[in-house]
């Protein structure tokens, strides 16, 4: 990604820094000095963060541009039976994928539903490819490289194994099975609508999913889409103990917790 970066900006004098352990902290720090990066910023303005975001913001120098980027993505839910999702998303390609040439991104949930999921669609007819954890590596660099090129754009892919991958110009993402929490949601639906264009993300929720519906509901209102009655009728209560952050399935910590050891990040320790 920092090298993608980096070639973006030197037509416009944009400037990019990549930092990471196991080198020299000293010239990091120094770049980041000129400029700052606020994933997330929406969400930490909606969490109250705003005096933080501000206090940050004001230790750039005066000249500084604030940039915002704004992901277009239509999103679409649909609350179906488990039996149902093989036949829906053969339903589905054969609308989105017609022509078999643009990009689409199916998502699941295990190694295993990965691999039976690529071998349904293909004995259907369909070309695909898929990159999960129990694929090698170059197994799971050639399948990123076919898709990536256009040679077998069509992938099924786990969250882990997409997880900080650059994948341009995805037309859709399907979510086969909707993912564990949903901060992966949104980084799921994240990997289309890129750099201006358009994106559709459609997305399968099950019974077993009505845990999350409170969470989901409430992404899909302040995204402005439409909300299902079918995902209604599971309910809109979300959990209390939740991270605020990352969903159910991680809880805040406590305050009477053992203190976790304090690293700095300063000129003074230039060694990892």
């Amino acid at each position: 990604i920092a090298d993608v970066l980096c070639d973006a900006g030197k037509p416009s004098g944009v400037r990019s820094v990549c930092v990471y352990g196991g080198t020299s902290k000293g010239p990091q720090i120094s770049s980041l000095k000129s400029g700052v990066v606020l994933d997330e910023a929406d969400r930490m303005l909606d969490m109250g963060f705003e005096p933080e975001v501000r206090s940050i913001l004001g230790q750039t120098s005066s000249g500084s541009e604030d940039l915002a980027a704004n992901h277009d993505v239509m999103q679409i839910v649909e609350v179906l039976d488990d039996r149902a999702r093989d036949e829906r998303l053969v339903a589905l390609l054969e609308k989105y994928h017609k022509s078999r040439k643009n990009r689409v991104l199916v998502f699941v949930l295990y190694k295993k539903e990965a691999s039976r999921v690529e071998d349904m669609l293909q004995r259907r007819g369909w070309k695909v490819v898929s990159i999960s954890g129990d694929k090698a590596q170059h197994a799971r660099t050639k399948a990123l490289a076919l898709f990536k090129e256009g040679s077998c754009p069509l992938m099924i892919a786990t969250d882990v194994a997409a997880r900080g991958l650059d994948i341009p110009d995805v037309e859709v993402v399907i979510n086969y099975s909707f993912p564990l929490t949903t901060e992966d949601y949104v980084h799921r639906i994240g990997r289309t609508g890129r750099a201006g264009k358009k994106g559709v993300a459609h997305t399968f929720f099950m019974k077993e999913n009505k845990g999350l519906s409170g969470e989901l509901i409430n992404v899909l209102r302040e995204a402005g889409q439409i909300v299902p009655a079918a995902l209604m009728n599971f309910g809109t209560h979300v959990k209390k103990k939740e991270s605020k952050l990352y969903g159910a399935h991680f809880k805040e910590i406590d305050a009477n917790a053992p203190k976790a050891t304090k690293i700095t990040f300063d000129s003074s320790d230039d060694e990892v």
